[in-house]
């Protein structure tokens, strides 16, 4: 097998055996119909909160939506009557094949790369797609620091019904300048820094780094442009961005400083991550671009986790700074939450939906939130024409919680409803 990924296969087949039971238990019957019966049925491309509507599902999509819909004989009813229904939520920004033991990786990624094996990446993969998909999340964009491969492996067995879990549009290996986002020793540099990221600095390491990484499973391209003092150029993003193009992928950029921003917004890269160093100029050239921003706020509560109060507080203001700079400027905002540390008393799921708190302390509206976590998203994914709306035609991506949304944004936080392609995940009960 030429697929490095496909030696993970036998690591999590136990796991695998145990998920693909309740994945198969929840699927429907061809033909087999549900009919969801919504009290509040939420819009979130236009707002709108419509009551007492009916949708029908069928294979996997959705076949009937409306107040005049009439349940066929036969039909399996869920009563969410009491409920607010909406399309499932969109994380384009999430690393699922990394978790940071706060004890053990003293807060810092760079020592989980070193601490976990590729075999423990996958499994976190596992966990971490299944309580994303249990909080709701139905489609995440996966932006790298996998090892060797990892997510692709997680991706298809989500894709093959082995384990619960969202749609991945997964990064594969991060290119990078050399060294990527750490500090190599010369007496270690097999160790540190690779496969974790994919070191590229000549156009021919460029093309290589991206047919690699579309050879081995990845759906979009990921590059950190600017953490070493060397950054790629606009030149060598736009030449990126083109051979991705010819395969029909997307680049995503980590851009941390004014620079590296201003060269990826003027490159037209599909979006840029973070952006806390970007200049209001910077964010108004990206939007002439059509460059979609993907802020990712941290609270202040999770900042403190691994930063001292002051720093906490500082990097927690700058972020919401430029996210508020990027609302003045109209650019499109697509949520993403870059959790990737385990906290007491969350999963990965729970975490991730925390990040709310930041889009509303930064003085977005509730249904503007929305539209950040479900149609903007969807655009800048490209799946808009599959999900991220609940539409006849469309896949069956279905949550629930018990207040409106529109009105009060934390109500996400409650999600006991999830429908993934027409298979129910979670019930009000569970």
């Amino acid at each position: 097998m030429t697929d490095p990924v496909r030696r993970l296969v036998p690591l999590f087949s136990v796991l695998l055996a145990t998920t693909a039971i309740t994945a198969a238990a929840q699927a429907p019957d061809s033909g087999a119909v549900i009919a969801i019966r919504a009290g509040r049925l939420v819009d979130p491309a236009t707002g709108v909160v419509t009551r007492d509507q009916v949708i029908l599902v069928r294979d996997r999509k959705i076949a009937a939506v409306g107040s005049a819909v009439a349940v066929p004989d036969g039909a399996s009813v869920i009563d969410l009557s009491r409920e607010t229904v909406l399309p499932g939520l969109f994380d384009a920004h999430t690393h699922l094949c990394m978790t940071v033991r706060m004890k053990r990786d003293a807060g810092s990624y760079y020592y989980t790369t070193l601490n976990d094996p590729e075999a423990a990446r996958a499994v976190d993969g596992v966990i971490n797609a299944r309580d994303m998909l249990r909080a709701g999340f139905t489609t995440v964009r996966d932006v790298g620091n996998e090892g060797n491969y990892a997510c692709s492996a997680v991706r298809r067995a989500i894709e093959q019904g082995q384990i619960p879990g969202p749609t991945v549009l997964n990064a594969g290996r991060i290119i990078a300048p050399y060294g990527g986002q750490f500090q190599m020793q010369p007496d270690k540099r097999e160790q540190l820094g690779e496969p974790e990221y994919y070191f590229a600095d000549t156009r021919d390491e460029l093309l290589k780094a991206v047919r690699e990484n579309a050879h081995y499973g990845a759906r979009v391209i990921k590059l950190v442009v600017d953490d070493q003092p060397y950054i790629y150029s606009i030149e060598d993003l736009r030449f990126v961005v083109q051979e991705a193009r010819r395969m029909n992928l997307r680049v995503a950029t980590h851009v941390w400083t004014r620079q590296g921003a201003h060269n990826a917004a003027a490159a037209g890269v599909a979006s840029l991550e973070h952006l806390n160093g970007i200049s209001d100029e910077d964010l108004a050239v990206a939007r002439k671009n059509g460059v979609v921003a993907v802020f990712t706020p941290f609270p202040e509560w999770v900042l403190r986790e691994f930063r001292d109060t002051a720093a906490a507080g500082g990097e927690y203001h700058q972020e919401l700074d430029r996210l508020r700079a990027g609302m003045r400027a109209g650019i499109t905002i697509a949520f993403g939450s870059d959790a990737i540390h385990a906290l007491p008393g969350y999963d990965r799921g729970t975490l991730a939906i925390t990040w709310v708190e930041s889009y509303k302390a930064a003085g977005m509206s509730p249904k503007a939130i929305l539209q950040v976590m479900t149609t903007n998203a969807a655009r800048l994914l490209g799946v808009e024409g599959e999900r991220g709306v609940i539409r006849v035609g469309l896949a069956a991506d279905i949550i629930a919680v018990p207040s409106d949304p529109t009105e009060d944004i934390a109500a996400l936080t409650q999600v006991n409803f999830v429908m993934k392609d027409g298979r129910i995940i979670r019930r009000p009960t569970d």
